[in-house]
């Protein structure tokens, strides 16, 4: 099976086994980061769903009390403070009820900056390796 085809069945398998509340919600944000990252590949990094392109972008879990989005690093909540204030940061995580949800266009938005954030680091690896 495709590296791919398992990340995809693992994730389905994780969702499946979540109760109602967090399997709704999970499920809800992972259809939303794939809609905002058509061309990243779901993957299980750090033992969670998410995407990578370029390398992680993303990754989502639900815990006992609540759900989280990891944004690999926080850098990408600059200039968003005051979007992400109803819910619960801690650095590089923003964590949410499973029945309250950040609105899909941040969602969207945290993702496609992660996107550009690879995007820009593979760029420069790629010019870096160009001129040795």
């Amino acid at each position: 099976m495709p590296e791919q085809d398992q990340a995809s069945a693992s994730i389905d398998a994780y969702i499946a086994g979540l109760s109602p509340p967090f399997q709704d919600a999970i499920a809800h944000l992972r259809q939303t980061i794939r809609a905002a990252a058509l061309e990243a590949e779901e993957i299980i990094t750090y033992g969670m769903p998410g995407i990578g392109f370029h390398g992680p972008v993303v990754s989502y879990c639900a815990f006992k009390k609540h759900c989280s989005l990891f944004p690999m690093g926080n850098a990408v909540f600059t200039g968003m403070e005051e979007e992400i204030a109803p819910w619960r940061t801690s650095k590089g995580t923003l964590q949410f009820p499973p029945d309250a949800l950040p609105p899909d266009d941040l969602i969207a938005r945290i993702v496609k900056a992660r996107l550009a954030e690879n995007l820009a680091k593979a760029e420069a690896r790629k010019a870096a390796r160009r001129k040795t």
